[in-house]
């Protein structure tokens, strides 16, 4: 009994993270995410539910925790610390300023709630830890945060834009995505002046103002756009 009961446990405060890491979570998600069936999950949400956990079910979309609860921290994990201090590491090279503060701030809130122990690890991690290229801390963007904001409130972009052939423009733009191909943060946009999907190198953009304009959402998948687009890449 007590064998069976263990990795239950375990997969029960996994999900409580989950759910609170995450607006809404799906019974497929969780079943896939655990392994386990979906029926399972059902009963571990009934579990979570009458030990005074509020989970919100949203018929046909998933669950979710009542908004303005919060459980105490869960502990992390030796890897998982380990692991958090090398994305650190990773982000301090990396050359838009908006995201090594945002992210620094972040990760430093987060070491906070570590174990006396985790956290000397954590310091001499640190210590052992290089990722080269970008020995100068150099600075090219300072605008991935505001991007990554207009995106999730689908907000309309004016950038004045540098391309690589010398040439300045400015366009209104919606933003989609972004990725990251040698280095570089692409940004995923529809461009109001092409009539098409375009990728911004966020490197090249000079100026960057949100309007108060929104836009509705395109019918488009990140991975629809590299079915669509990848192939014949179209740039400004």
């Amino acid at each position: 009994m007590e064998e069976k009961e263990k990795p239950r446990l375990s997969r029960l405060t996994a999900i409580i993270t989950q759910l609170q890491s995450k607006r809404i979570v799906t019974a497929k998600y969780l079943s896939e995410k655990h392994n386990v069936s979906i029926r399972t999950i059902y009963r571990d949400i009934r579990t979570l539910e009458k030990s005074g956990i509020p989970i919100v079910t949203e018929e046909g979309k998933g669950y979710s925790i009542m908004e303005g609860y919060h459980l105490p921290p869960v502990l992390f994990t030796e890897d998982e610390a380990n692991a958090l201090i090398t994305v650190e590491q990773l982000v301090i090279n990396n050359k838009d300023q908006s995201f090594r503060e945002n992210v620094s701030s972040a990760i430093e809130k987060i070491k906070s709630i570590l174990k006396y122990s985790q956290k000397g690890n954590a310091d001499l991690l640190a210590d052992r830890i290089y990722f080269g290229g970008n020995q100068n801390q150099e600075t090219s963007s300072n605008n991935l945060m505001q991007i990554q904001s207009a995106i999730i409130h689908f907000q309309v972009l004016t950038i004045r834009y540098h391309s690589s052939e010398k040439k300045h423009t400015t366009r209104s733009i919606e933003p989609f995505a972004i990725y990251s191909i040698n280095g570089n943060f692409l940004l995923i946009a529809f461009c109001r002046l092409r009539k098409d999907f375009r990728a911004f190198r966020i490197d090249f953009i000079e100026s960057l103002v949100s309007q108060n304009e929104t836009f509705t959402p395109h019918n488009m998948t990140i991975q629809k756009y590299f079915e669509d687009y990848v192939q014949n890449q179209k740039y400004p």
